[in-house]
């Protein structure tokens, strides 16, 4: 009889790779964040412990504390990414801005109809100038 040894439930290497692939983040793009190739990084999640500043660093690349990669499980990490991804920017696009758009594009329209009447008063003038000649 053959006994199968139970997978550890503290393999970090496992953790991290769950978290990056909950994050929608391939291994390229976390091995280009944290100056490493892919293959260190495949290395990494089939590591079952990793150096604490390693795991610091992989922490902070994925936007996650370091506590949440130990203590990992499936519920807490979906709060703690959706928490984090409603206060953040996504490729620099902030999805909450603190300004009214409409306000904006109004402010904006204003600011051509104003140039504009600046524009045709200008002309009117050049006409009066050369009507004097």
């Amino acid at each position: 009889m053959e006994t199968s040894a139970k997978p550890s439930n503290n393999h970090i290497g496992r953790k991290i790779g769950r978290i990056r692939e909950m994050r929608g983040i391939k291994q390229e793009a976390l091995a280009a964040d944290l100056g490493v190739s892919q293959q260190t990084v495949s290395r990494l999640e089939q590591s079952e412990t990793i150096e604490d500043d390693v795991l610091e660093k992989v922490a902070k690349v994925l936007g996650v504390p370091a506590d949440a990669i130990k203590n990992f499980s499936e519920e807490a990490m979906i709060n703690i990414i959706a928490n984090t991804f409603t206060h953040s920017t996504v490729n620099g696009i902030n999805y909450f801005p603190t300004f009214n758009p409409i306000d904006k594009i109004v402010a904006l329209y204003d600011e051509k109809v104003a140039l504009l009447e600046r524009l045709l008063q200008a002309e009117k003038e050049k006409i009066d100038l050369l009507k004097d000649r």
